[in-house]
């Protein structure tokens, strides 16, 4: 529930909600109030204000905090697990859970996915497998590593936190 506040509606003294979410121009000048991550609702936010994310279509099921690939599905973007042993680089990554068919929110690199588990503060790494991460890059000189992708994904900022970077990617 949001702060209220007492306003004059329609001649009286009334105890009013401030707004979590705007509708738009029906609630100009209204006093806004933090929703509840404790933010500022996108909705209340100028255009081109926000995070800066792009809604595609999932074409498998996606869980939250993985890494994501972009591709084109007979001319459609769409997303799917981005994977370092299958020509799939990271694009971004999803911070919700996201059914196969469903719209996916993408965030691009370059941003801290905050959906990750098990994370050592200050540890670097690297696209994994199905959407997942690594701490162990892989090696060059590796046969085994012959056509997989090696990409920094960036460094942790806690447990849960990967602070992205966009530095491109190598396949090996």
């Amino acid at each position: 529930m949001a702060q209220r506040f007492l306003a004059r509606v329609s001649g009286k003294t009334r105890q009013v909600e401030a707004k979590t979410t705007s509708a738009g121009a029906a609630d100009a000048g209204r006093i806004p109030a933090l929703n509840s991550s404790g933010k500022l609702d996108e909705s209340m936010m100028p255009a081109g204000i926000g995070a800066d994310t792009q809604i595609l279509l999932a074409s498998e099921n996606l869980s939250a905090g993985n890494f994501v690939n972009i591709w084109s599905d007979a001319g459609t973007a769409k997303v799917r697990l981005a994977d370092n042993s299958n020509g799939r680089p990271a694009d971004g990554y999803v911070l919700d859970a996201v059914s196969a068919a469903a719209d996916a929110t993408v965030y691009p690199l370059d941003g801290t996915n905050s959906e990750l588990t098990g994370l050592t503060p200050g540890a670097e790494y690297w696209l994994g497998t199905a959407g997942g991460v690594t701490a162990t890059p892989l090696d060059e000189t590796d046969a085994a590593s012959a056509n997989k992708i090696s990409q920094y994904l960036g460094k942790a900022k806690s447990a849960t936190e990967l602070i992205t970077t966009d530095d491109g990617y190598v396949v090996l």
